[in-house]
């Protein structure tokens, strides 16, 4: 009996892992207009907060520890390939769009480098890493193979852009906020992610992940 009660669990979790990482974001980027897509966001870290309650042995407070580790070389070297990676992109694909924002709106810059982490890198991270790592760690593989997942997964929550430029770059980033996640702590993470996001959309990647561009190929 103990033996299919954890059989039917897993399918269980599997289930919901299913829905929440793959029905969910192939629903937004068939359906939602892009417009909702931080009401989205808020809905699904609150989704996110209620299912890591539930798991129960999760702790809290690791969410604001790690301020101390705080990997310094990690962040400076994400901030420098965003840079780098972002301007050759948009050279090579759209170099009308290169530093489009610093050119013509440098003050909404102001207000992305502001919101942009709290309003997106934030509920982006709740859902990935402290969610991911914990409420599914029994479905999980161990070591690289658990953060390659955690990357193709982050990867393929932002369909809705409908860009290979998107999806790669998304799972490289979601590769190093995983490892970061899982070596510093949450914090660690988070800065990476803000990091990565301020810079790119500084450069002028905003053609790329802004939601208000997103053209669907259908």
């Amino acid at each position: 009996m103990a033996e299919q009660a954890t059989s039917v669990g897993r399918r269980l979790l599997w289930a919901e892992f299913g829905a929440l990482y793959i029905g969910a974001p192939l629903g937004i980027a068939l359906f939602m207009p892009g417009h909702m897509l931080f009401r989205a966001l808020a809905v699904f870290s609150i989704i996110g907060l209620g299912l890591l309650w539930l798991t129960g042995g999760f702790a809290w407070r690791g969410l604001v520890r790690g301020w101390r580790a705080l990997p310094w070389r990690e962040l400076l070297g994400m901030a420098v390939a965003s840079f780098v990676i972002g301007v050759a992109l948009l050279w090579w694909f759209y170099p009308g769009a290169l530093f489009n924002m610093v050119r013509n709106r440098p003050e909404f810059l102001l207000v992305v480098w502001t919101f942009y982490p709290i309003l997106s890198a934030l509920p982006q991270e709740l859902i990935f890493r402290p969610l991911f790592f914990h409420r599914y760690a029994p479905l999980l593989p161990q070591g690289h193979p658990a953060i390659a997942l955690n990357a193709a997964i982050f990867s393929f929550a932002h369909l809705m852009y409908w860009s290979w430029v998107v999806a790669i770059l998304t799972f490289i980033g979601g590769w190093f906020f995983a490892r970061a996640y899982l070596r510093h702590g949450f914090p660690s993470a988070w800065l990476l992610h803000a990091v990565a996001g301020n810079v790119l959309f500084a450069v002028g990647m905003g053609t790329y992940f802004y939601s208000g561009n997103v053209v669907r190929p259908f």
